[in-house]
């Protein structure tokens, strides 16, 4: 396994942050961490990528505990924040030459790094903008940097903190592409913290709800929809009368619904339960036993 999480704690003083978080990913696999503000997203992510210690548990990234990893083991891993922070009169060009300068020295005969630059430019939508100085870029453009000096090296492993904050729809667009061509081509895994589910469920092969320092479901967009067997809604009236249920299949009752009343049916609308209800679901259902 490319990533292996067992029994993963973080303490605080007298605050327990992370209670025995466990779970691994595949090269190439695609896997989103949700969960609400201060569940411990942000402290697994810092664990794996190195810059914090854990206070107990197993650990293990491309087999090496992030505790002990050294500058080539760091060359293989790629980190897009939440936002990043340089000298605004370097043009984007040049600092993205500059910075794939430090990945060379760790090329291997299967990997070469660092991508072209003008290749990484195309690749996120920065080709027209390669020329301007950074304090001159827009927001979105501005974040599309952020994901370029993130991939500059071609990691193996992608950590992506809210990766399209400020993105437009295209440049979303644009953007699961690339990440869809990283996990295909490149066989990069990716680990994605985001709020916004529809783009989880679009990017991610397994996603991961995490409350209150635990893990309180995983599995693929669909396995999560089913798992709680959240309920369809049905409405529909006959002869101006309305009605409305909630049915763990839709299908079937809509067949029996017209089976009763055939062409009386009318206004019929059926909602399927959907990743955001299991999502919210599961949240709410951690809250009361905080």
């Amino acid at each position: 396994m490319v990533l292996a999480v067992d029994g993963l704690r973080m303490r605080y003083g007298s605050t327990q942050v992370l209670h025995d978080v466990s779970f691994e990913a595949r090269r190439g696999e695609v896997l989103a961490l949700l969960g609400p503000n201060g569940a411990g997203k942000s402290t697994t992510i810092e664990i794996l990528e190195g810059f914090r210690l854990r206070s107990g548990g197993h650990a293990e990234v491309l087999g090496v505990d992030p505790a002990d990893g050294d500058e080539r083991w760091r060359s293989r891993l790629g980190i897009v924040l939440q936002s990043w922070r340089d000298h605004g009169n370097w043009r984007v060009r040049e600092l993205l030459h500059h910075l794939g300068s430090y990945y060379a020295p760790y090329s291997t005969g299967t990997i070469e790094r660092p991508w072209d630059t003008s290749d990484l430019l195309a690749a996120v939508g920065l080709t027209a903008h390669a020329d301007q100085k950074l304090r001159t870029l827009s927001g979105g453009q501005r974040r599309r940097l952020d994901v370029a000096i993130g991939i500059v090296g071609r990691p193996e492993v992608l950590f992506l903190d809210e990766p399209t904050t400020g993105f437009d729809p295209q440049a979303r667009s644009e953007f699961h592409d690339l990440v869809a061509r990283l996990a295909a081509e490149d066989e990069t895994t990716i680990l994605l913290t985001t709020h916004d589910l529809d783009e989880a469920s679009k990017l991610a092969d397994r996603i991961l709800i995490l409350t209150d320092g635990r893990i309180v479901a995983a599995g693929s967009p669909a396995e999560l929809t089913r798992l709680i067997a959240a309920a369809d809604e049905v409405r529909w009236s006959v002869d101006g009368r309305h009605f409305q249920v909630s049915t763990a299949d839709a299908t079937e009752f809509v067949r029996g619904l017209f089976t009763q009343y055939g062409d009386a049916v009318r206004e019929l609308e059926v909602r399927r339960a959907s990743l955001e209800d299991t999502y919210l679901a599961l949240v709410r259902g951690e809250e009361p036993a905080r």
